[in-house]
């Protein structure tokens, strides 16, 4: 294969690296239980909020953009709701106004990446 095309292949498989390392990232899995996620959320299964391989799932996971990447971290942040209204009754996400927008988004890649 010519070297340009490998290089462009390359730098596409870029954002998907980072998600896909994020899933073994034991770091961000201890983030993630020392905030208050696995309170509402699970891998596998709906506790309050839906279960991570359901976000995963909708938004597309490890394919997931930069934008959805973006918006679910700022999620994260500011809380939000209405997204998952069927499935959780309308209970609101949480704000974690205290999180800094790189935790989000290692975090939201983990997500993704389940």
């Amino acid at each position: 294969m010519n070297a340009k095309y490998l290089f462009v292949a390359a730098i596409a498989l870029l954002p998907l690296s980072g998600i896909a390392h994020a899933a073994g990232d034991p770091k961000v899995k201890s983030m993630m239980a020392h905030s208050d996620c696995f309170t509402c959320h699970s891998v596998d299964h709906q506790v309050i909020g839906p279960a991570y391989k359901d976000v995963a799932k909708r938004y597309h996971g490890t394919k997931a953009s930069a934008a959805i990447i973006a918006t679910l971290a700022g999620k994260i942040i500011k809380g939000g709701n209405g997204n998952w209204n069927k499935e959780t009754g309308g209970a609101p996400m949480t704000a974690h106004p205290k999180m800094s927008k790189t935790e989000a988004e290692d975090m939201t890649k983990w997500v993704l990446a389940q």
